[in-house]
């Protein structure tokens, strides 16, 4: 990823953290749409990557929009073969679909986000895959 946008990135998220810490709607909302003008920006450009998507859908209120987001932002992982953000985004995407109550939709995504995760370091987040995914398969 482009070190300057992967910044950008990063500057926006602690914004909108700040934001969100002093109840400040407005600023948030600003901040939120220089996020969005951003990933638009990139869109299909040689500096789109999956992060911008997946931290426009991490901030997103609207529960249907940000799983919209999530599995855009998973299109974007699958284009450049990344295991950690394939099973990331999958993961949010069905804790949401979990949130909205779509448990058909979430095991979909935790499916592929087990096989995403086979080759990833992050154990916490295999681990919340796995359980996940088997609290649902149980019920």
């Amino acid at each position: 990823m482009n070190t300057k946008i992967y910044k950008r990135v990063l500057a926006l998220t602690d914004n909108l953290l700040g934001a969100v810490q002093q109840r400040n709607q407005t600023s948030f909302d600003g901040y939120y749409l220089e996020l969005k003008q951003l990933c638009e920006e990139h869109e299909n450009t040689d500096k789109d990557h999956p992060v911008q998507w997946e931290t426009l859908a991490d901030f997103t209120d609207d529960l249907t929009l940000a799983v919209t987001i999530y599995e855009h932002a998973l299109v974007k992982a699958e284009a450049i073969n990344s295991k950690d953000f394939r099973s990331s985004i999958s993961f949010s995407a069905a804790s949401l679909k979990v949130e909205l109550g779509d448990t058909v939709g979430a095991i979909e995504h935790l499916e592929k986000a087990k096989i995403s995760c086979n080759k990833i370091v992050d154990k916490e987040l295999k681990a919340e895959i796995h359980d996940l995914l088997e609290e649902l398969k149980a019920v």
